[in-house]
């Protein structure tokens, strides 16, 4: 049934909404690997013996390529001279693809392991293997691997035989942003030269090893991406990084060729996990962070002739004119197709979950080789194929297989007998294009198989949704909207006679898909995604009476075009935050339109009372709509960070000064205990003030230190943090909820305290003109409480006095005549009548879910969080830690949320509305976005477009929980704050109208 309590009803949105934002993973993402395949090798001689893989992680590959100026000695040169005459002379090259999420470990899965890595392997963590796959590590006779213990443990562990793959890795600490990171590469380069050292003793069980076939050494190389993080990619440390190790690597692969006598059978492949953005961020599908380099040189690998002079040759196009190697065929492939060509370059076994294409123009063996190589690669992607074709025969119960696998012309046996007949007759050619098109359509079956229950699964969570946007709307009317329906509150008169047997027949149709589910063999949330529209929809049925009052009162309405024309325009707004996450400008057109248009539409009356706070709405709704219109990737702006820190201390000494008019001794307490009191309180705004504009110098000149290019200096990162600290526990400890001398303080202290406990951290967190919109947005958050409470306050004195009770009213309302404390009770007496929610409470909810969104959106792009800079940690902390980095970055996202929480809270309660009716009426329609998202989510096109309709899903979906985080907030921050009546607020100059003010409980 629907729950008696608003707590129940939350239990059952949390739920629900946990469940159901894994849906797209089963729906979209579902895990691509299978187990049970037959492993397959090419059955002729390998032309290498060995392979040496270099990954420079975070390497962009202009930043390689293209030709640098030198603006200092006005002198152009290659950053990687070795490289590229590799390329000139001896290998083969071109610009490997990468996908969403473009991190460290995705990258290296889909190079050395052959595949994308589903992008629910970010709820199991990244570190280690959340899934057992094969690699070529994994197939090789023994590999040796130097550099980061970020990445080097996974393929260690996942290891079938963890003996074969040894990893030589430097201590977590040395990955420290601030200083330079080619540290790291020397690192490497180092316990090679150490490493060969140890193996050059004749004899010894290491050199013997080193001589054995199909071995692989791997160096990851971090230092590009550390100092891309540092001092971005287009910092002379990152160029100069790449100058490091194109030296690196050229002593290193001389000193291979020392110690194996140069035998002419090592294979070498140099490329990326990632690119980098401008920003120095990554994770997105921007292509700075999807196009990496690859040159692959040595054994077994084609050389790249020079096209005639003046000639262009294949593959290049307006992204790589500009590198001055037009003359060499650019050939490029996805990153995945990687792994299957270093796994043919030394003839171990495809990585049995493998889905890239062996690139055969990086081949330089014969013909026959080239061709068998195609039909291993074709044969590891076909058992793939029938191992998930397999599993879905035995477990669905109407099984419709792929189609196009099952033409008389396109069976895998046709193919796979043409492909054999062409090799046996020496038509190779042939044989590859008939491989090609055999990976094709496995490729193509995979992906149908992937998407099998699409139907059934979107139609369930698609009716999920639905159920419960009218399952809690149900809530809503009955509780906070409808009068009670009969004498006896503890009888629901609001549901159907027929209940039971609408329960049963609820029962049997979730027990049907179950036993349908059971039978398929599904996984365990499949079950849960049934059950909840099972439950809402069963719950609406029984609940029809109540849908009936609702079109009754409706009915009974005089005027009925008001009702539709709100809830009209409440979609419409929801359809066009929906834009915004794609377009943030939507959200500067609605600032200019509330600043513009809502102080016209106010009544006359109100534009007298308050012109002064009308004008203030308007500037600062101006000024917070330019925020909007910025760019989200931004460059670090000292003097911005200085300016809006200055703002806000302006703001603080502005506050301090008229706090005499909001700051309240303690109940009862009289002469000098209450003038201490009030002296306390003063001083608390002034310290916080003084915080913040400590950490508007500090900031920066902590910056200015790291920009030396050393490390953060002991003293600076103690003093910010302690700042920050204090900064955040002053008002808590102070606040009436922790003092042991509780007391009650005005909302306005409240707000001012915390608006200036959270600029500090703000301002330390901020690269650029964040801490700007922090200070237009908190005036604008205060401004839109001032006019709701002007607004509201005006609706009640039209509605329940009498004319000549409200010419005495209106004439308390003038800031120029005292209030006495009888009068104030008098006025205050109007408001405190008890109501329920009105249709023009819409405006209210729908007000604070733009403002919540306008918290994300002023400063970030939802598409990615690497929108949000990781520079701005750099002042706490410079040592690689994804969990305090991660948390610190979260923290400044969030801080603007606190506001308009502890805002939305004092508001709620100066409409004197039940508590949590507005939240659950927001919480309940905002589902209307994330079924637009769900069906926007998209697993194909470009992955930018994916990740961002990824993230859009699972912002939107947990809006709930966020929701709820507020509302403690709200009650945390504000909870026990005075809020006076609106008459006593604007004689709050008189010192006896603030004492006859009442709390408003």
């Amino acid at each position: 049934m629907i729950p008696a309590t608003r707590n129940g009803l939350l239990l059952i949105g949390v739920l629900f909404h946990l469940v159901y934002l894994l849906s797209i993973f089963d729906i979209y993402f579902r895990s691509p690997l299978v187990h049970g395949m037959t492993p397959h090798r090419i059955p002729l001689r390998a032309p290498a013996k060995r392979l040496v893989l270099f990954v420079a992680d975070g390497l962009r590959a202009d930043k390689i390529f293209e030709p640098y100026h030198n603006k200092t000695t006005d002198t152009t040169d290659e950053l990687a001279p070795f490289l590229l005459n590799k390329l000139r002379t001896q290998a083969s090259w071109g610009v490997s693809h990468t996908r969403v999420p473009t991190e460290s470990r995705p990258g290296h899965v889909a190079t050395i392991a052959g595949f994308y890595e589903d992008v629910s392997a970010v709820t199991k963590g990244w570190k280690m293997n959340p899934v057992e796959f094969d690699s070529v590590f994994n197939e090789s006779r023994h590999t040796w691997s130097f550099g980061s213990p970020d990445i080097l443990p996974m393929f260690a562990h996942g290891a079938s035989d963890k003996s074969k793959v040894d990893t030589f890795m430097y201590p977590p600490e040395f990955e420290d942003f601030s200083g330079n990171g080619d540290r790291l590469d020397t690192w490497v380069f180092s316990e090679a030269d150490r490493f060969f050292d140890r193996a050059a003793v004749h004899g010894s069980e290491l050199n013997q090893m080193m001589h054995q076939d199909q071995i692989v050494f791997f160096f990851h190389l971090l230092g590009i991406d550390t100092n891309g993080h540092g001092f971005k990619p287009y910092s002379p440390e990152y160029l100069n990084n790449i100058r490091h190790v194109d030296r690196g690597i050229k002593r290193l692969v001389e000193r291979l060729e020392q110690f194996y006598s140069d035998d002419g059978q090592t294979a070498y492949v140099f490329t990326a996990d990632h690119g980098m953005n401008d920003r120095g961020a990554h994770g997105d599908g921007h292509p700075d962070n999807t196009r990496t380099p690859l040159i692959a040189w040595g054994a077994g690998v084609a050389r790249t002739l020079p096209a005639a002079d003046g000639q262009t040759a294949p593959g290049h196009t307006a992204f790589s004119r500009p590198w001055n190697l037009n003359a060499f065929e650019r050939k490029d492939v996805n990153q995945a197709d990687i792994a299957p060509l270093m796994a043919s370059l030394i003839g171990i076994p495809l990585p049995l979950n493998s889905v890239g294409t062996l690139p055969l123009a990086y081949l330089n063996a014969t013909d026959e080789f080239r061709a068998r190589a195609a039909l291993v690669n074709a044969l590891q992607v076909l058992e793939q194929y029938r191992v998930k074709h397999d599993q879905k025969q035995q477990t669905e119960m109407f099984f419709k297989p792929y189609m196009p696998m099952h033409q008389p012309t396109n069976s895998p046996e046709h193919i796979l007998a043409r492909i054999r007949q062409a090799i046996d007759l020496g038509q190779y050619a042939k044989a590859e294009a008939e491989c090609s098109l055999l990976i094709s359509l496995c490729l193509e079956g995979l992906r149908y198989f992937q998407r099998y229950d699409w139907l059934l699964l979107r139609s369930i969570v698609s009716a999920g949704y639905l159920g419960w946007i009218i399952y809690s709307l149900l809530f809503i009317f009955k509780k906070y909207v409808l009068p009670p329906a009969g004498p006896d509150a503890s009888k629901d008169t609001y549901r159907s006679s027929s209940s039971k047997l609408i329960a049963v027949i609820g029962c049997l149709v979730f027990i049907a898909f179950s036993a349908m589910f059971y039978r398929q063999h599904s996984p365990a949330m499949y079950y849960a995604y049934v059950v909840f529209p099972a439950y809402f929809w069963t719950e609406i049925v029984q609940q029809l009476p109540l849908v009936q009052q609702v079109a009754a009162d409706y009915m009974r309405s005089s005027v009925r075009w008001r009702p539709l024309a709100f809830i009209a325009a409440y979609v419409v707004v929801l359809e066009a935050l929906v834009y915004a996450y794609f377009d943030r400008r939507v959200y500067s057109v609605a600032f200019a339109l509330l600043a513009i248009v809502w102080p016209i539409v106010v009544s006359p009356k109100l534009r007298r009372r308050h012109s002064k706070l009308l004008l203030l709405w308007t500037c600062f709704c101006l000024l917070t709509s330019v925020f909007t219109l910025l760019p989200v990737e931004r460059n670090d702006h000292l003097g911005l960070v200085m300016a809006g820190g200055a703002l806000i201390t302006i703001s603080g000494f502005v506050a301090w000064h008229y706090s005499p008019q909001f700051v309240l001794p303690p109940p009862g307490m009289t002469g000098k205990q209450a003038h201490a009191a009030i002296a306390l309180d003063r001083l608390i705004i002034l310290i916080e003030t003084l915080l913040v504009g400590i950490a508007t110098v500090l900031g920066p000149l902590t910056s200015k230190t790291t920009e030396t290019r050393g490390h953060l200096p002991r003293a600076h990162q103690l003093a910010c943090w302690a700042v920050l600290i204090v900064s955040i526990l002053l008002p808590l400890l102070h606040g009436s909820r922790l003092n042991q001398a509780a007391r009650d303080q005005h909302y306005l202290y409240r707000l001012v305290t915390i608006y200036l406990a959270f600029a500090t951290p703000f301002v330390l967190l901020t690269v650029s003109y964040e801490s700007i919109f922090y200070f237009s947005y908190s005036i604008v958050l205060l401004l839109w409480l001032s006019i709701e409470r002007a607004l509201y306050f005006e609706r009640a004195e039209d509605q329940l006095l009498a004319p000549a009770e409200q010419t005495r009213l209106s004439s308390l309302l003038t800031p120029q005549t005292s209030l006495s404390s009888r009068n104030a009770g008098r006025a205050e007496s109007v408001l405190k009548l008890g109501r329920k929610l009105e249709l023009s409470d819409l405006r209210t909810g729908i007000m604070f879910l733009f403002f919540v969104n306008v918290a994300f959106f002023g400063t970030g792009n939802v598409a990615s969080l690497a929108s949000f800079s990781i520079d701005s940690v750099y002042r706490l902390i410079t040592v690689f830690d994804p969990f305090i980095m991660g948390a610190l970055l979260l923290f400044k996202i969030f801080i603007p949320f606190f506001l308009v929480s502890a805002v939305f809270g004092v508001l709620n309660r100066s409409l004197e509305l039940p508590p949590f009716s507005l939240f659950l009426f927001v919480l309940s329609t905002t589902d209307v976005m994330t079924v637009n998202f769900f069906f926007l989510v998209r697993d194909d096109g470009s992955w930018l477009d994916i990740g961002m309709s990824i993230s859009h899903f699972c912002i939107s979906g947990l809006f709930v929980l966020f929701t709820i985080v507020l509302f403690v907030l709200s009650h945390a921050l504000v909870g026990s704050a005075l809020i006076p009546s609106p008459p006593a607020q604007a004689s709050s100059s008189s010192s006896s109208g603030i004492k006859g003010s009442k709390k408003q409980r």
